[in-house]
């Protein structure tokens, strides 16, 4: 078996103007994977861009059409972005990337999505950032196309990935777990197992959490395949969260979530998902520290 894979591609870096959403993120994120010797240059794998065919797994046909007469209607407004052809398309492309490292995972265990996690878009309709909702096109594929039984989707980001949790609430081959902030965006929907935690619960609390909650989820629904929103907004230096997570505790959360999936020997995917500290540089160190930790987990399990 090879090692993992990574996925990234240019038009992850979108033009949306002065806004909380960092775009750059995604082109710093490859830039340090590679300097840090996570990976090289000539490893990582651009994907296609999503087939109309696998984003109607998720998403209607009106409201992709919606999307494609690049101005805003009822159904997009709530995306809290610009609308243009690079952004739907950058979004399309974003899409085929989490559906690349699905695919890769499956053939060589792990696959790091270096962008992605665009979790609160729902079938219909845009919202907080999110255009296409990848993370749920990556899982239909898993189930209708790869013909996996079971398909976990794990989201530790700052908020509920509520998205998701709507379109796979009548499909009990989808696991949906959220562990979020409870009082904060979004307005939240029904996940498998959602975690509301308080504002600044800190690293002991959120890992004390976190901890059984992955452990039951490999025990007793076996995933065949685990999609992570590996969110770095629990961090406490974050503007649009209030966990109160340090560095040191992000750490924990990563060990806790990939230790358990690698004993198993469950394919896994991530996915950045939200990251908006203060300081980009802490945002993109934080995305880095979890494909870090996730290699040094699945070394130990070699």
């Amino acid at each position: 078996m090879s090692g993992p894979a990574f996925v990234f591609h240019p038009d992850y870096e979108f033009d949306i103007g002065r806004h909380v959403f960092p775009t750059e993120k995604f082109r710093l994120f490859r830039d340090a994977v590679v300097e840090e010797g996570l990976a090289t240059v000539d490893a990582i794998e651009y994907p296609e861009k999503a087939t109309d065919e696998e984003l109607l797994r998720v998403h209607r046909p009106r409201y992709l059409a919606d999307l494609r007469s690049y101005s805003h209607t009822g159904r997009t407004l709530h995306s809290e972005l610009p609308i243009s052809r690079s952004i739907v398309e950058g979004c399309v492309r974003t899409a085929g990337g989490t559906l690349h490292a699905a695919r890769r995972a499956l053939e060589c265990g792990a696959a790091f999505h270096l962008g992605g996690g665009f979790h609160h878009a729902f079938a219909g309709r845009a919202e907080g950032f999110c255009y296409i909702n990848d993370v749920a096109i990556a899982a239909a594929w898993a189930r209708r196309v790869a013909r996996l039984d079971r398909v976990a989707v794990i989201d530790t980001d700052v908020h509920q990935g509520n998205g998701t949790a709507h379109i796979f609430r009548n499909d009990p081959g989808v696991f949906t777990f959220s562990i979020h902030q409870q009082r904060l965006y979004p307005d939240k929907q029904t996940s498998r197992l959602d975690i509301g935690l308080d504002a600044e619960i800190g690293d002991d609390g959120y890992c004390e959490a976190l901890a059984p909650a992955v452990e039951s989820i490999v025990r007793d629904f076996r995933p065949q395949l685990a999609l992570v929103v590996a969110g770095v907004d629990p961090y406490e230096d974050d503007k649009l969260g209030r966990l109160g997570l340090s560095f040191a505790g992000m750490a924990r959360r990563e060990r806790l979530t990939f230790a358990p999936l690698a004993a198993a020997g469950i394919p896994f995917v991530t996915v950045t998902g939200g990251g908006y500290a203060r300081r980009l540089e802490d945002t993109v160190a934080l995305h880095v520290q979890t494909v870090r930790i996730a290699l040094d987990v699945l070394a130990s399990e070699s």
